[in-house]
């Protein structure tokens, strides 16, 4: 008798993953930067990362990953990041990592962190778990870190990405694969969170569920228990479903205008190098913002203090030149026109 069909589904899911990571590590080694490997020794079994909040999601895919990788000669291991924003958290931090070490995944670590306050409270614990993440993978020399993220956490990114207005990209969701050099795969994506919170159940994996989910004080936590549903009260089951796919979407329209955008670059400017405004109001919209995005970046713009909003000022630069003055932009960057050319720099 095979396993439950929601043991099966999340393994299958993360199998798949797995293989992905190894398909990706083979070709890395087959190009070795300096030569110092032979090519009769095996490079080492990569290590692969789950990021665990002792929580549903996390703790089935804990699970599956143990249960997989071995089968495919990779080594399993998991981080446990403490936010330090409940009494007791570092109790529980250390909970959950000893039942990543039940499971046999090794090495395991449990990982403080500080939250700020930069963005709100979701966004600076968001950006703190991110970097202590990113600093585990490095010190243990992982090649990925699997995230827990399933069909319904893409559904409410979805729904939030839409409320802010911050256009396609924001509409596109979580991706499957990110981070530097692919570091970040989502192997949930595509399955709902009844199905992995099954799979727990069927397995007696104690799950601990985090009260801040249920905090109307967070917006994501008043979309998933009261918008999400009243969409659903509204428009009949499938919403979740339907925003998903909105989401690949979304993100195949997105990466399209993105390349046509570098595409485009070099056409509008000059030999100096500047941008020149005849030629980007020749382009679509959707290019033209995106080139406009980029090169407030690259003058020092935060890429994640840059809104719609911003590049929507600059843009009327382009395409409603009255002699207005200079647009200040985040990070102390300024934007303004001069003789024909746009000009973005620090200020």
């Amino acid at each position: 008798m095979g396993p439950h069909p929601a043991v099966a589904a999340i393994r299958l899911a993360v199998r798949r993953v797995l293989h992905d990571i190894l398909n990706d590590h083979h070709a890395s080694a087959d190009r070795p930067a300096s030569g110092e490997q032979s090519p009769h020794e095996r490079p080492p079994s990569p290590l692969v990362l789950v990021a665990c909040s002792g929580g549903a999601d996390s703790m089935a895919l804990a699970s599956a990953l143990a249960f997989e990788a071995p089968k495919l000669g990779i080594r399993a291991g998991g981080v446990t990041v403490d936010h330090g924003l409940q009494s007791g958290s570092d109790l529980r931090a250390e909970e959950v990592a000893l039942r990543l070490r039940e499971l046999g995944l090794d090495p395991v670590e449990s990982t403080a962190v500080t939250v700020g306050r930069e963005g709100g409270p979701e966004a600076a614990a968001r950006d703190a778990r991110y970097a202590a993440l990113d600093a585990a993978a490095q010190r243990h020399g992982a090649v990925a870190v699997l995230l827990g993220h399933t069909r319904d956490d893409q559904a409410e990114t979805v729904l939030l990405g839409l409320a802010r207005g911050s256009g396609i990209r924001s509409l596109s969701g979580m991706a499957a694969v990110s981070g530097a050099d692919g570091r970040y795969r989502r192997p949930f994506l595509a399955l709902d969170r009844q199905t992995v919170r099954k799979a727990c159940m069927v397995q007696s994996l104690p799950v601990w569920d985090d009260p801040h989910n249920a905090d109307p004080a967070y917006t994501r936590s008043r979309l998933r228990h009261e918008g999400l549903p009243a969409l659903e009260k509204a428009l009949g089951k499938g919403v979740v479903e339907a925003l998903a796919r909105t989401a690949q979407l979304s993100r195949d329209d997105a990466d399209a205008l993105d390349t046509w955008a570098r595409q485009a670059e070099a056409s509008v400017r000059d030999a100096a190098g500047l941008l020149e405004c005849a030629k980007l109001y020749a382009l679509p919209p959707a290019v033209r913002r995106r080139i406009l995005r980029q090169a407030a970046i690259e003058a020092g713009a935060p890429a994640g203090s840059l809104f719609a909003r911003h590049i929507e000022e600059v843009d009327r630069l382009i395409t409603g030149w009255r002699g207005q003055g200079a647009i200040n932009l985040p990070g102390k960057v300024v934007a303004q026109r001069q003789g024909g050319r746009l000009v973005i720099r620090q200020g």
